[in-house]
């Protein structure tokens, strides 16, 4: 899958990212490209961290972790050969799920009268 062609990989992504590609690479996501070839050659020593959630994954990309901002905190996403045409943002949540507690002494009218230990 590394070596395929342009052309070759465009039949395979939906067409809302062959859309994205063929119009072109805004600065941004340029530079996160270029990091990317920098860290696949070895020459990079930090890891890659990026806020570009609309970043679609291509295939030299495969095998790095990429540091992806979730709203809140940066998650690494480690690049498989299935992730190909998908979104950086689809494999870093931006949502936790809830986790209640036990409710507290004061939490409704019945509680006030729960002896404390």
């Amino acid at each position: 899958m590394q070596n395929l062609s342009l052309e070759k990989l465009f039949e395979l992504l939906p067409a809302r990212a062959r859309r994205s590609l063929t119009r072109g690479i805004t600065d941004g996501k340029r530079k996160l490209l270029e990091e990317t070839k920098l860290a696949k050659a070895g020459k990079l020593k930090t890891p890659i961290k990026t806020h570009l959630r609309d970043v679609i994954i291509l295939p030299y990309m495969v095998g790095l972790t990429i540091n992806v901002f979730s709203g809140k905190e940066f998650r690494a996403v480690e690049i498989k050969p299935d992730m190909v045409g998908h979104y950086l943002g689809e494999f870093s949540m931006t949502n936790k799920r809830v986790v209640h507690g036990a409710p507290g002494v004061g939490a409704s009218r019945s509680s006030l009268y729960v002896p404390l230990k």
